[in-house]
């Protein structure tokens, strides 16, 4: 699958029925990060998910099998990444974001470090990582 560069946010979601329509929640971290206007008019696409765990919750649909287009996770386990943290999440974690808004959790960091990470585990639309290294020209510009 290809994935427009003009994306500006990607996250899984459930569609809820309210009197007759369905309705798509964004999450308000989208809003506040700045990418996406809670009065500007978007295009959306629904994906089929084929993760176990959703499939277990579809009784009325059948699932699509897996496919082996790019459309995964783009991080696996051992991958190590320099990136900027964005935001704290609810936990305290540091929350990085890379190719297409995918999440990295990075904890024991603070909103505006720039570190190098070394991916311990993948999900969907998640991964967690831990720090392997502190960038100091970042470090310097930010300071």
């Amino acid at each position: 699958m290809e994935i427009d560069n003009e994306l500006l946010c990607l996250f899984s979601a459930d569609i809820d029925e309210q009197n007759g329509s369905y309705t798509v929640t964004i999450p308000k971290r989208e809003v506040e990060k700045g990418e996406v206007d809670d009065n500007g008019v978007y295009r959306v696409a629904v994906l089929r998910s084929n993760t176990p765990a959703d499939r277990s919750d579809q009784d009325t649909h059948e699932s699509q099998p897996a496919t082996d287009d790019d459309s995964g996770p783009p991080v696996d386990v051992g991958d190590r990444r320099r990136v900027e943290i964005e935001d704290i999440g609810e936990q305290g974690d540091g929350i990085a974001r890379v190719e297409h808004g995918y999440v990295i959790i990075v904890p024991e960091t603070e909103q505006g470090d720039y570190v190098t990470v070394e991916i311990t585990e993948v999900k969907q639309n998640v991964a967690f990582s831990e720090v392997v290294e502190q960038t100091v020209e970042e470090q310097a510009v930010a300071g």
